[in-house]
């Protein structure tokens, strides 16, 4: 009689950083079922992961890692709107891409942005004007404090600024699939200055939803390193909230810096601020600062997880020194 193939087994973590991260025990789970499996043979300790798209990783990892892998999509009609369920493994951009292909509009400001499906609520992904939970209508979870699959309306979901109840809560919370509704005609997003530019230099005046995702692609393309070709994890820092005071003291001595009132305070632009101390296309060993957007720190050959927090704390200092404004790491930091 055959035996079962082992649930776990060593290997090399995933991770849009590319940088080296060994696991001791590596599941793949190709189906719901599998990764429920994973968990609680894992225990309270495993790690569940997408693509790695927005966590920065140890060199070695001596807990269970369980990596979401299988994919479906599933559209349902309901007259000028649609429901579409996708499965935690699918590719966020290829979701994106399926429901323009399907005349769907709702997600187009939120193309090309790197990731799983599954992290897509964890983080609450937004760009453009635009954020995920605006189209969430539930997220399936598996509660492993209870032990049982859980389906979380918008609300429940503990949606922030690049926030969410499953990344304040990640140890209990792992997700399965999330419903996000769309909508044939809706109104767009398109006062985001480099939006409504790209569009302006493309000679297009009644932008279709196809063609605000393209511009929005145009735009990521020349800004951002492709992470085929060059390890990072997107924005590397959220933009800071601040104060009204403080943010009026700054507008004093710093001209020109750019900030939007927000509730709670004033948001200010976390790349502006970088730029400002000198840190744009700046090198230091392995690793490095776009040199398109300051945001953005890559991975230069061979760097490794420490290697990138390492420069990450240089940056935040020197923020510190300037503005007395603390920088908040965007993408979570695991540690052995």
């Amino acid at each position: 009689m055959a035996t079962a193939a082992p649930l776990f087994a060593s290997g090399s973590v995933p991770n849009t950083l590319r940088v080296p991260c060994l696991a001791d025990r590596l599941c793949w789970a190709r189906s719901e079922a599998q990764l429920i499996e994973a968990l609680r043979a894992g225990g309270e300790c495993a790690l569940l992961l997408g693509q790695g798209s927005n966590v920065v990783l140890p060199e070695r990892l001596d807990q269970p890692v369980v990596i979401a892998a299988w994919r479906g999509l599933r559209l349902r009609v309901r007259g000028d709107e649609a429901l579409l369920t996708c499965a935690a493994g699918e590719s966020w951009h290829g979701v994106v891409r399926y429901s323009l292909g399907q005349g769907w509009a709702g997600l187009e400001n939120l193309a090309l942005i790197p990731g799983s499906a599954g992290a897509a609520p964890i983080q609450n992904i937004g760009a453009y004007g635009v954020e995920l939970s605006e189209r969430v209508v539930e997220v399936r979870v598996f509660d492993r404090g209870e032990k049982r699959v859980r389906t979380l309306d918008a609300e429940a979901c503990g949606f922030g600024y690049r926030d969410s109840l499953f990344k304040t809560d990640s140890a209990r919370y792992a997700v399965l699939s999330l419903t996000l509704r769309l909508a044939r005609r809706l109104a767009m997003r398109l006062d985001y200055p480099d939006v409504g530019l790209e569009l302006q230099r493309q000679g297009v005046t009644k932008p279709t939803p196809r063609q605000v995702a393209e511009a929005v692609i145009r735009i990521r393309r020349r800004k951002l390193p492709d992470p085929r070709h060059w390890g990072n994890a997107g924005s590397f820092f959220k933009n800071p909230i601040v104060a009204p005071g403080q943010a009026e003291r700054l507008a004093q001595s710093e001209p020109g810096l750019v900030a939007h009132p927000v509730s709670g305070g004033v948001k200010l632009a976390a790349a502006q601020l970088i730029d400002r101390c000198g840190w744009k296309g700046q090198r230091r060993g392995g690793v490095g600062v776009w040199h398109r957007q300051p945001l953005v720190l890559v991975n230069l050959g061979a760097a490794s997880g420490p290697d990138l927090l390492a420069l990450g704390e240089r940056i935040r200092r020197s923020v510190r020194q300037r503005f007395g404004v603390d920088l908040e790491l965007e993408p979570s930091v695991l540690s052995d």
